[in-house]
């Protein structure tokens, strides 16, 4: 698991407008786990594009979702597919591939593909919302449907955990919150490629909602369901 580190002058940029006392309140009701892209293709080992580390973090992903799950929250499994026959095909990307390296992506993340498929540790359970999307971020309009089963609904919270923390799991919370969604973003829940660059994007995660470790989200988590109660 990544030695996560937030330098104090990146915190001191937001403080001014947040005051340090801003924190995002969850209502389990209003909130979804967001878990991006914990599939085979990422995480197996010799995986065409394995993150080693993110088969760390999948205890933690799962006490997360079990929390808000028992809470009365929603988990959604956001699944990366290549699928040339999409109506907005994604030149700006593949276009500027290799032959080799296209034709590898699309024998790997094809639906039905070994690794396509979620992470076998993963704490999937029938109620839960399995999402297919074809760009980094779940919220890029006729690409994914996240949104609109969020709106469905009614959630206006997201928690984001998964891989990689700088790309998909970024762009992801990026997008949400700038769609008006409230955003923690799990900082023992995501991988990447290394301390220096996991951390590089918590730097620019704290400018876009609560960066914060799995004990805390839970403990929100649990914050909220009791507020529900009283």
């Amino acid at each position: 698991m990544h030695q996560s580190y937030i330098p104090t002058e990146v915190l001191d940029r937001v403080a001014w407008m947040r005051g340090g006392h801003d924190k995002i309140i969850v209502d389990p009701a209003r909130t979804a786990h967001v878990v991006v892209d914990l599939q085979v293709g990422f995480m197996g080992e010799g995986a065409l594009l394995e993150m080693p580390v993110a088969r760390g973090i999948v205890e933690n992903v799962n006490r997360v979702s079990q929390a808000l799950r028992s809470a009365g929250g929603t988990t959604a499994y956001v699944q990366y597919k290549f699928d040339p026959d999409e109506p907005h095909y994604w030149r700006s990307h593949y276009g500027r591939m290799t032959p080799d390296a296209l034709e590898r992506i699309q024998a790997a993340f094809t639906v039905g593909a070994e690794q396509h498929a979620l992470w076998s540790g993963l704490d999937v359970q029938p109620e839960d919302l399995i999402v297919p999307k074809t760009r980094w971020s779940a919220f890029i309009p006729g690409t994914c449907d996240l949104d609109s089963l969020l709106k469905a609904k009614g959630i206006d919270t997201l928690i984001v955990t998964g891989t990689t923390t700088n790309c998909c799991c970024e762009s992801t919370m990026r997008d949400a919150m700038q769609m008006g969604y409230n955003v923690l973003f799990v900082q023992d829940g995501n991988a990447t490629r290394g301390d220096a660059v996991h951390n590089a994007s918590l730097a620019n995660m704290v400018l876009f909602g609560d960066v914060v470790t799995a004990d805390e989200a839970i403990a929100r988590i649990e914050a909220g369901r009791h507020n529900e109660a009283v």
